[in-house]
């Protein structure tokens, strides 16, 4: 199953995220999004409705991505996080610096 796939590239880079990413899965991830970043900056929306699991490794590379992202001067948007996951993100207060919608 693939589990990153950019479904829009209109006015905004839209990540459809499915499956489990993880520290196994989590390089690949990373090079799938940077690579369309680099070939079309602008904002980055990751449609997390599908996701079932992450792990701290994946955390940490949504703030590498955020960071790239907005050294460039655009924005990044989680949406549909499940609650498991979300709480993730809020125990590693990481939902102070990015975009979790709710």
């Amino acid at each position: 199953m693939q589990q990153v796939k950019l479904v829009s590239a209109g006015e905004k880079l839209i990540f459809s995220l499915s499956g489990e990413i993880d520290s196994a899965t989590s390089d690949n991830f990373y090079a799938a999004v940077r690579a369309a970043y680099q070939h079309d900056k602008k904002d980055v929306v990751f449609d997390c409705a599908a996701l079932t699991f992450i792990d701290s490794t994946m955390l940490g590379t949504f703030v590498k991505i955020l960071k790239e992202v907005k050294a460039d001067g655009y924005s990044m948007l989680l949406k549909n996080v499940q609650p498991r996951i979300r709480k993730l993100f809020e125990i590693c207060a990481l939902d102070t610096i990015m975009e979790i919608e709710r």
